[in-house]
């Protein structure tokens, strides 16, 4: 019986801001589809199939995702500065979405050290290079879980971290230029 070895995923991690603009398809459909913003424009076109780097999706919504894998309804909730907040009060051990009332019990949603962990174990290990891409109420999130995520394991201590902030065309060239850094050599 011949035994096949399992494909890793890059140790490569972008996690990117949600989008504002929706594709506004029925039912659910993949993270990725779903957000139709110029940054998930330019990521789509140039590491469509996630050979460059695994994307995970911070979303006010639905709190830290696979955006490959998971699949999301149409939706719109602003990143706000309570809900930012919330995210950095609860760290990467509280569950998103959050339940509509206090009353109700807090067994639903996926919390980031869930979602870190099972990226991580699909790239064969910690993420040694990581782009936190957003606005200025996504990049303070997502700084704050980094020391977490580095204790857990999940991210190497010398991770080089990219923060990549700023007017949309910048931010554009700036995705484009870390995700072809990871590309894969192709052999002749």
């Amino acid at each position: 019986m011949q035994v096949r070895e399992r494909a890793l995923k890059p140790a490569r991690l972008m996690i990117l801001a949600c989008s504002q603009r929706k594709r506004p398809d029925p039912g659910r459909i993949p993270a990725i589809d779903r957000y139709d913003g110029p940054l998930w424009q330019t990521l789509r076109t140039i590491d469509r199939d996630g050979a460059n780097a695994q994307v995970a999706v911070l979303s006010a919504g639905f709190g830290l995702r696979d955006a490959r894998w998971t699949t999301l309804p149409d939706y719109d909730t602003a990143m706000t500065d309570a809900t930012a907040d919330a995210m950095i009060r609860g760290s990467i051990v509280t569950r998103w979405p959050r339940p509509s009332s206090a009353r109700i019990p807090d067994s639903t949603g996926i919390h980031p050290a869930c979602e870190l962990a099972a990226m991580a174990n699909a790239a064969g290990g910690a993420f040694r290079d990581i782009a936190l891409v957003g606005g200025l109420r996504y990049i303070p999130v997502l700084e704050s879980w980094l020391p977490a995520f580095t204790a857990a394991g999940w991210v190497t201590p010398a991770a080089r971290i990219v923060i990549v902030n700023g007017p949309i065309g910048r931010m554009r060239q700036s995705i484009r230029a870390w995700l072809e850094e990871g590309a894969p050599c192709s052999s002749i």
